[in-house]
């Protein structure tokens, strides 16, 4: 028996509701789904259907097994789909979004050499540090920092990140190491808007408002200004590792420090993909992961 076919047959009986409504649907004789149902009832041993000359109707298993089935076909269709759209070469407009340093440092290089390698495709990449919506905005493919309380979105993980602390070693000369994250008040800040917008930094246990002797929206600016040491600010882990690796910044605090936050590649639940965004992710999600991105 043909398990797969036999489920296929099952489920057209089940909503179809007669056995001459599936064979039509199916374009097989009668006796042919007839015999199908047989043989799958037989191989699994339990009756799927109870069946008179009037009416029939699924039984208990039968209505277990029918959502079984309708979920194993759709993974077959949704797997076959995806291989057919991976061969079909990516043509159209793909929107990206990303926070803005993490998109121009390590995905607009990913990007620039998939639209160099697919000449069909026109890609917009917008870097915001403000959590977009891909399906109100129409974007295709996100990277996203931080927990995913929407389950509509297909998630891959690709790494994580912290919250840390950090001044240049030239602040801490001047003004010492704050103690807590209490102490924070009295100390001078650079608050980057776009990870605490109401200058109040998120730790293990609690939050603490800041004394913000310099804020902006802008990251390069605020990474600018906490080197040059104008006050202590707090970042996330990927923004200042290549500024703590030159010495040019220290990480504080650091047993106040909260949890990490995973980074996940993000597209809609769809059916059907475009090749242009299978076949993105399939380029983004790999080079992500060799980045070896960790909070530690």
């Amino acid at each position: 028996m043909d398990k797969l076919k036999a489920m296929a047959t099952f489920v057209r009986i089940a909503e179809g509701g007669s056995l001459t409504a599936a064979a039509t649907a199916l374009g097989a004789s009668l006796p042919a789904v007839v015999r199908s149902l047989a043989a799958l009832e037989a191989a699994l041993d339990v009756r799927l259907i109870n069946r008179t000359t009037r009416r029939m109707a699924l039984t208990d298993e039968g209505r277990e097994y029918y959502e079984r089935c309708k979920r194993v076909l759709a993974e077959l269709d949704e797997a076959e789909a995806a291989l057919s759209a991976r061969r079909v070469a990516p043509r159209g407009r793909l929107r990206v979004t990303a926070p803005v340093l993490f998109g121009r440092v390590h995905v607009a290089p990913v990007a620039t050499e998939f639209v160099s390698r697919h000449s069909a495709v026109q890609l917009d990449l917008l870097l915001l540090d403000r959590v977009a919506d891909l399906v109100e905005e129409g974007v295709d493919v996100g990277v996203r920092i931080g927990r995913l309380p929407d389950s509509s979105l297909v998630a891959i993980p690709v790494g994580e990140t912290r919250r840390v602390v950090c001044a240049s070693p030239a602040y801490l000369k001047r003004a010492g190491l704050p103690k807590s994250p209490a102490a924070l008040m009295a100390c001078r800040c650079v608050n980057f808007n776009g990870l605490a917008p109401g200058q109040e930094w998120s730790f293990a246990r609690e939050k603490h408002k800041v004394n913000a002797a310099f804020a902006t929206n802008e990251i390069e600016a605020a990474l600018e200004a906490c080197v040059r040491g104008v006050g202590i600010g707090q970042f996330l882990s990927y923004q200042v590792q290549a500024l703590l690796d030159q010495g040019r910044l220290r990480r504080v605090l650091r047993d106040s420090e909260p949890a990490a936050l995973p980074i996940h590649v993000i597209y809609p639940h769809a059916r059907l993909l475009s090749s242009s965004v299978r076949n993105f992710v399939d380029c983004l999600v790999p080079r992500l992961r060799a980045l070896g991105l960790k909070s530690g």
